[in-house]
């Protein structure tokens, strides 16, 4: 292996493990509020010092990690393909594959343990990415653009919460209000019971809930598209020699991706709720900042010594899906009823300690369980599915034996 992809390859890994850092920040509000209950802080008596925190944590954090998971998806499916092509193998077969198990794992991930589950968007986005395998990085950037200007527009317009009946309606206050003593006291069965069979938006939404399931894939491929593009152009083959590259992309993108997520959080708060543009931090603005950290993780790998906790993170990144689900199973076990019972009780602030010391743990053991075995459950399973190999390996192609006529030409 060359220095150049040897870096890339660690640069890649390490970046993984740490959005999942992020993404565990983020996915605790959901773990100890429900996924309509985050949106609801005063139902759960959050109030003072950890309103503003949680404020700052919707600004910094949550919707800004999750897109670079989403980037190096994109990222890890060029290259994928592209190692398939050099087999002579039929990469969107094989990737077909890959999403197919994606998105039924993501399946099981929402039934039978969390609602706050993304593969499954990850599974119906990658099909949709199939399009685009082999395109030009000057397409990918047109269609990056263009699907995140159709965001950024919706984003514009003026969103008055009691005209959708989202969120702040009455039928889905009620819906967070149960979810509170059910997620809190309620055992395994009544808790999958709940998550699966009572409607948290009423027959009034239901064409928005159907209209939000098809189009989200949609909605969420720029960031994919992106990372498709990063591979085709080798934006993290020289971290060295492209150091003012990232340096500046991450000085721009994380300031507007701040400002705009700033704006849609504190502008309500200051009596400004009817002010045009209130949605771009949610449609634009997380996409924008999760750039910006993409090109500062970068930076980390510009010098000439490398940090001590970087082999850390890559390891996390290399077991990211099966690190992402047992994320689930700890915050799931802390506070569901079946577990700890914390549901609404612990606080903002310490959620977020406890996501950090979950966090702790996963870059202390990720570390030595790869000194043991060369991939994770989760990865090995996806890698023995998508290449119809028990070894986890993409199968080498057979030659065929020349024909008659072509000895005849070789003689």
């Amino acid at each position: 292996m060359d220095m150049d992809r040897t870096k890339r390859v660690q640069l890649i890994d390490g970046l993984r493990g740490f959005s999942l850092a992020g993404i565990l920040i983020a996915n605790m509000l959901i773990f100890q509020y429900g996924l309509f209950g985050e949106t609801e802080p005063q139902l759960f008596g959050i109030e003072g010092a950890d309103l503003a925190f949680r404020s700052f944590l919707f600004i910094a954090v949550v919707g800004s990690f999750m897109p670079i998971f989403a980037y190096l998806f994109g990222f890890g499916m060029v290259k994928l393909a592209d190692s398939l092509t050099v087999r002579e193998l039929r990469p969107k077969w094989h990737l077909a594959r890959r999403f197919l198990l994606l998105l039924g794992i993501g399946m099981l991930h929402a039934t039978f343990l969390w609602e706050g589950d993304i593969l499954t968007f990850y599974g119906m986005t990658g099909f949709f990415l199939l399009l685009f395998v082999g395109r030009k990085p000057k397409t990918l950037l047109i269609w990056a653009v263009l699907l995140m200007t159709v965001m950024g527009a919706l984003g514009l317009t003026p969103l008055d919460p009691a005209e959708t009946g989202l969120g702040s309606s009455a039928h889905t206050q009620n819906y967070v209000l149960h979810s509170r003593d059910v997620y809190g006291t309620g055992t395994y069965a009544e808790i999958r019971s709940f998550r699966n069979e009572v409607d948290p938006f009423g027959e009034e939404n239901g064409m928005f809930l159907l209209f939000a399931v098809l189009f989200a894939p949609i909605l969420i491929a720029p960031m994919f598209l992106l990372g498709m593009r990063a591979a085709r152009i080798g934006t993290f083959d020289d971290p060295q020699g492209m150091r003012r590259f990232h340096r500046r992309r991450a000085a721009v993108f994380i300031a507007i991706g701040l400002l705009l997520k700033a704006y849609g959080m504190l502008a309500p708060q200051l009596g400004g709720a009817g002010l045009p543009g209130l949605g771009l931090g949610d449609t634009v603005g997380g996409a924008i900042l999760s750039l910006g950290y993409i090109h500062a993780f970068a930076l980390l790998y510009a010098g000439v010594r490398r940090h001590r906790l970087l082999p850390n993170f890559e390891a996390v990144g290399r077991l990211s899906m099966t690190n992402y689900l047992m994320q689930s199973v700890i915050g799931t076990t802390i506070f569901y009823g079946y577990g700890f019972g914390l549901f609404g009780r612990a606080g903002v602030f310490v959620g977020t300690v406890i996501a950090l010391a979950i966090y702790a743990a996963q870059l202390w053991l990720s570390p030595l369980y790869l000194r043991r075995f060369r991939t994770g459950p989760i990865e090995y399973v996806l890698r023995v599915w998508t290449y119809l190999s028990w070894r986890g390996r993409p199968k080498t192609r057979k030659l065929r034996p020349p024909s008659s006529e072509e000895r005849s030409r070789v003689s």
